[in-house]
């Protein structure tokens, strides 16, 4: 996949986040939950910490770190989208990764903390609330676990077709 073709994904997720997340802020006050379904609610809420809130409650050392480790991934994403364009599965799984990361990374070098605002729930339980960032960095994930059997089932037909052709020659 072509280089502009990846970065234009990951913009297109970029600008996705950021405009629902102005779209929240703007017309939501913290905290507030509006019923959408019987198992979903938009609800502004602020996360200093990573995945889970996790050290949301550090004192915000963890906005610095989040983020070098967000702008470090992304160079290293794009880097990976350089060096393995051939590969086109692998190539969209890290531009959904990349347009994720820039958008929570945004979000905590401008506001010190993640905007989420997408919270579903069965009874009573609710799932963390996330937002379209995050949802690109899960798809991203599964899209590279999904490609990393079908490289394995590639990998396992050309080497039974080296089998078969080594076997012919040998026959002759």
């Amino acid at each position: 996949m072509k280089l502009h073709y990846s970065l234009s994904i990951a913009l297109i997720i970029l600008s996705l986040d950021l405009a629902t997340k102005y779209w929240v802020e703007s017309t939501m006050v913290y905290g507030q939950q509006i019923p959408v379904t019987g198992f979903f609610n938009l609800v502004l809420t602020y996360n200093a910490g990573a995945a889970f809130s996790f050290l949301s409650e550090a004192s915000g050392w963890q906005r610095w770190l989040l983020s070098a480790i967000a702008a470090g991934a992304s160079i290293v994403i794009i880097y990976l989208l350089i060096k393995y364009k051939t590969e086109k599965l692998f190539c969209l799984s890290l531009s959904f990764i990349l347009g994720g990361a820039i958008g929570n990374l945004w979000d905590r070098i401008t506001l010190g903390h993640v905007v989420d605002f997408l919270d579903f729930y069965v009874g009573d339980y609710h799932w963390p609330a996330f937002n379209i960032a995050d949802s690109a960095i899960f798809v991203g994930a599964a899209l590279l676990i999904i490609e990393s059997f079908s490289s394995k089932e590639n990998a396992q037909t050309d080497s039974d077709s080296k089998v078969e052709r080594k076997e012919k020659i040998e026959k002759l």
